[in-house]
């Protein structure tokens, strides 16, 4: 990304996405026989760079892309020991393969500002890539701008199996996860330079 690109005299501006000040994460959701003794489990993904840029003012030539290290997922559940020890094997093993892929990214081909009000509430629209799959995807969000840093908020779903992602189980297929995961964030970005 450029920090700067003039057009028709107004230049674009870039905020930088903070991690250890913003909050990201995956819910999956248990079924199967055994599901009422499992887990939900919540993921945590800590490790991300990027960022947006757009001309002040008028949002235009809007443009996000983030770069996620999914080598660095981690389970926030309070869960055994060794429960916790098979969930993480299976999501870097089977689920992730972050031997093979280490990073996820996303990248917008549009943004459309929906509300003016603040917060903005924005529509956005790009390709999602995920072991080593890459897919259409579009989400809506909310951003508040306080000049020197932005706060996006929101909430999204996808399918493991779009990205050809088999969904873990457990006890011979008792306890499943299902195939919709849950994305929830809360990022913090900061004005570059």
């Amino acid at each position: 990304m450029t920090t700067a690109a003039a057009t028709n005299g107004l230049s674009t501006v870039r905020y930088v996405f903070e991690p250890s000040v913003s909050r990201f994460t995956v819910q999956a959701f248990a079924t199967g026989l055994l599901s009422a003794f499992g887990h939900n489990p919540t993921i945590a993904i800590r490790d991300f760079d990027g960022g947006v840029e757009f001309i002040p003012g008028t949002y235009e030539k809007a443009f996000v892309r983030m770069n996620v290290n999914t080598t660095t997922f981690e389970v926030l559940d309070e869960m055994k020991q060794n429960d916790r020890e098979k969930l993480q094997d299976e999501m870097f093993g089977s689920v992730l393969d972050v031997a093979h892929f280490s990073r996820a990214m996303f990248e917008s081909n549009r943004i459309e500002v929906q509300s003016q009000t603040t917060p903005l509430v924005v529509n956005i629209d790009g390709q999602l890539t995920l072991r080593g799959v890459t897919h259409p995807h579009g989400f809506s969000a909310r951003v508040s701008n306080a000049d020197t840093s932005l706060r996006i908020f929101g909430d999204f779903s996808i399918l493991q199996s779009d990205y050809g992602i088999r969904p873990v189980s457990f006890a011979g297929g008792a306890l499943r996860l299902k195939d919709e995961l849950k994305l929830k964030f809360e990022i913090v970005a900061k004005r570059d330079g």
